[in-house]
């Protein structure tokens, strides 16, 4: 009995560990508006669709808002944003074309 007890409240421990660990590297991505790795600038998570177009301009193409909540995508050079409604949920850098 003892060691169920022993081996259940280990297991806890590590499974909430890794947990918290996922979710604090998802939100440092999702805040910084500069992917280190790359260097390019993109929006972040609560602008809304008209400050992405006055800082970034109008993008390259638009897609119609799919789902509930709507989600509705636009497609910049280098990433992508969407939105939920009016606000940015997620932006993503597009990877460089491979070499031929």
């Amino acid at each position: 009995m003892k060691f169920n007890t022993i081996f259940l409240a280990t297991l806890l421990c590590g499974a909430s560990f890794s947990l918290s660990a996922d979710v604090l590297l998802i939100d440092v991505l999702n805040k910084e508006p500069v992917n280190s790795a790359t260097g390019i600038l993109r929006p972040v998570n609560g602008q809304s669709m008209e400050q992405v177009r006055t800082q970034y301009g109008e993008p390259d193409k638009t897609y119609a808002a799919v789902g509930k909540p709507p989600i509705t995508r636009w497609n910049y050079d280098q990433f992508s944003v969407y939105f939920e409604h009016q606000l940015v949920i997620h932006s993503v850098i597009h990877k460089p074309a491979k070499a031929p």
